[in-house]
């Protein structure tokens, strides 16, 4: 085993070290993280697109614009009558001969087209596994005739610690209460029974004054009992059904408006009270 973040004497933190941290803090993917302007683009005219300050982590490497600045890249001109995507990437590469490695931002020119252009290809790589080209894609710039149209963002920007903290701290605070009610089934019955529906989306079936007579208790409600309902008359009433409980009895919902008339409606009534 080796120290990462420690003085041992003599330079020995690596780059592939220093990435597979990060990956394994944020994530393998390609990031903006949440600071500066996050690497925002600014159309300065038809032929340069700026990209404000921000850093970036692809495949756990980072790069950064200093703050208060920008990059500063050139689009080709368009052509009258024509369309074309072009893709701005941020591109990893290492040099095959003496191992230098750099992460800046290329811009991967479109085919024109008269309608539909297509996006160019740029090359996915895979940083830790050795690959010398790795693209992470940020923008989509929309050229019509001359003029850039839309400058489409492809990243996800991605939060600190902080701002989960927040969230879940959010989330917790508007969670109210929950009841957990485990308790094993003491009654259990099924059966059919004939109801007769309006044209509506619901029909009662139980009261819970019914299910305590079917079952022999006095305390059947909708936080200790479960009725499972079916249509056991699809010929005669077409719609699927489900069940729900609302003021003091259990209905079967159907997925659609019921027709008028008498069905057929099969059940099991699951109790775990008393």
């Amino acid at each position: 085993m080796e120290i990462i973040t420690g003085y041992t004497g003599k330079p020995h933190v690596t780059s592939e070290q220093d990435r597979d941290v990060n990956i394994g803090v944020v994530g393998e993917g390609s990031y903006v993280l949440r600071t500066g302007m996050q690497l925002a683009a600014e159309v300065s005219s038809n032929n340069e697109i700026k990209i404000r300050d921000g850093v970036l982590m692809h495949q756990g490497c980072t790069a950064s614009i200093k703050k208060n600045t920008y990059d500063s890249l050139t689009i080709t001109n368009g052509s009258q009558g024509m369309k074309r995507v072009d893709l701005i990437v941020a591109r990893y590469e290492k040099n095959q001969d003496n191992g230098i490695e750099s992460l800046d931002l290329k811009v991967i020119q479109g085919t024109p087209a008269e309608s539909n252009p297509a996006a160019p290809q740029y090359t996915e790589g895979d940083i830790q596994a050795g690959d010398y080209v790795a693209d992470m894609p940020m923008y989509q710039v929309i050229i019509e005739g001359l003029n850039i149209t839309e400058v489409k963002k492809m990243f996800k920007v991605i939060g600190s610690n902080k701002d989960l903290s927040n969230k879940v701290a959010e989330l917790n605070k508007n969670i109210t209460s929950v009841k957990s009610v485990n308790k094993n089934i003491t009654k259990m019955i099924g059966g059919s029974k004939i109801v007769t529906a309006k044209a509506s989306t619901s029909v009662q079936v139980f009261t819970n004054s019914e299910i305590n007579a079917a079952l022999g208790v006095n305390d059947s409600n909708n936080e200790n009992t479960i009725v499972s309902m079916a249509n056991g008359d699809a010929s005669v009433q077409p719609a699927h059904v489900g069940s729900s409980y609302s003021k003091g009895a259990w209905n079967a919902v159907f997925d659609r408006n019921a027709y008028a008339g008498s069905f057929r409606i099969n059940y099991v009534i699951f109790y775990f009270g008393k």
